[in-house]
């Protein structure tokens, strides 16, 4: 069976096509917000853009080979309140963080972190916020909402009319969902605000295409669509339906998002620490940073291939950059990101050490999670093997995976379309060890800098 994923990830937004479990064809855009305008005062999810795309990139698809399942994987802290004619007020972009007095007013009605084992984020990072900023501004278009969705079950909605909950994204820190308890916080219900949230499905569950959405698109209209679920979660299915024991995921794009399967290490909210909600409804400890837009700061916008030369001679120069690069997600973004040191010159050089930075920030990270198990690598720095060669070198009491593909969240979502039957294994492969003269005393040095 032909399977189309939908994925909507901060950076890009793309159609990947899968024939039997095998990624045949991809097609992709960059995604960005709408901006300010007179009418609206915060960057907003440009949702028309991507559903003419969508729309676009199915026809282009199914005219090639017949689609018989589409399945949705978007980013998390992105929600879409709709009324009878359709998303109001437009949906917010995370990155929006002027919410002047309602900060106050919001972290005052907030849960605690032991409830919903959501940090406190910057911006809109914490879904609520939103939700709470739309109430509080726009109370009469709030009355007349009919629902709040998750960004995956928006696309969804607008493909089969369905109104639909999920937990991955429900309880991706949001401040949403009590993960212990697989219901909605006590936000909702203090608000008022459980009339928004449909009923949950399973991720996995299918719905008929709208037959007028069918016909725009080319497709049958036998075509089911899948429910979705959060991209980093998404990212975990291929290795939950198909590993026994306790392991790790490092899913990595624009964001790193660690996720510690089987793992009980304590979660520190300072430390930008969470839970997250796998498709099957249990809590995953999981840390975070920004690690992939943190390497675009370091790399510039054209990274080197490099190899164990680059890296050794950027450690031997002594240069150290030190966190942060982005001032949302990790323990470190209230302080300014600097090179200690010579900067790096050359594109190699950047390169290396950016690559050795981010591995740095991941190792602190999974270790700070007490990470269990095999550390999986998969998502964009997949396609680096430089990235898992120096985190392995940093960790040689690990065994470092690298997934067979890069695409793992749109993996997982096509997985969606397979559930219940026999999953073929993730054939993973142990990550090279790049031999590093110098890199332990660099690391050392690195951590005491870090935590002075």
């Amino acid at each position: 069976m032909r399977v189309a994923v939908l994925d909507v990830g901060k950076t890009n937004v793309k159609v990947v096509l899968f024939d039997d479990g095998a990624l045949t064809a991809e097609l992709s855009q960059p995604n960005g917000p709408a901006p300010v305008d007179a009418q609206w005062p915060y960057p907003r999810l440009d949702v028309d853009k991507i559903w003419t795309f969508f729309l676009a990139a199915l026809a282009e698809l199914n005219a090639r080979a017949p689609i018989g399942a589409i399945s949705i994987s978007a980013h998390g802290g992105a929600g879409v309140m709709i009324d009878d004619k359709g998303p109001s007020p437009p949906p917010m972009d995370y990155e929006f963080g002027d919410f002047d007095e309602l900060d106050a007013e919001y972290d005052a009605v907030r849960p605690p972190f032991e409830e919903t084992l959501s940090p406190r984020a910057p911006r809109g990072l914490n879904l609520g916020r939103c939700v709470y900023y739309y109430e509080r501004r726009y109370p009469e278009l709030f009355s007349r909402a009919r629902a709040f969705l998750m960004y995956p079950q928006f696309w969804l909605w607008r493909l089969t009319g369905v109104l639909a909950g999920e937990v991955t994204s429900l309880a991706c820190h949001g401040d949403l969902w009590r993960p212990r308890e697989g219901r909605l916080s006590s936000l909702v219900e203090n608000r008022g605000w459980t009339r928004l949230f449909p009923p949950v499905r399973n991720a996995w569950d299918a719905f008929p295409i709208l037959p007028e959405v069918a016909a725009r698109a080319g497709l049958s209209a036998n075509v089911r669509v899948h429910c979705g679920a959060h991209d980093s979660n998404l990212s975990l299915v291929p290795h939950i339906v198909s590993r026994e024991g306790a392991f790790s995921v490092v899913s990595t794009g624009t964001w790193v998002i660690l996720m510690a399967v089987g793992g009980f290490g304590a979660l520190d909210p300072a430390w930008d620490m969470l839970a997250n909600v796998d498709v099957r409804g249990r809590p995953v400890p999981c840390a975070r940073f920004m690690g992939g837009r943190e390497f675009a700061a370091l790399a510039g916008p054209e990274p080197a291939r490099i190899g164990p030369a680059d890296v050794a001679q950027e450690i031997a120069s002594g240069a150290l950059a030190l966190p942060a690069f982005s001032d949302q997600g990790g323990p470190f973004t209230q302080r300014v990101g600097r090179i200690e040191g010579d900067a790096p010159q050359t594109p190699a050089a950047k390169t290396a050490l950016a690559t050795l930075y981010v591995a740095l920030m991941t190792k602190l990270m999974l270790d700070k999670l007490e990470a269990p198990g095999d550390w999986i690598v998969e998502g964009g720095f997949a396609r680096n093997p430089a990235y898992a060669a120096v985190l392995a070198a940093l960790a040689p009491e690990r065994r470092v995976l690298l997934a067979p593909s890069a695409a793992g969240a749109a993996e997982g979502a096509m997985r969606l379309a397979h559930w219940g039957e026999t999953p073929a294994p993730v054939e993973s492969q142990p990550a090279e060890v790049w031999a590093l003269p110098g890199l332990a005393a660099y690391a050392a040095r690195w951590r005491k800098i870090v935590f002075t």
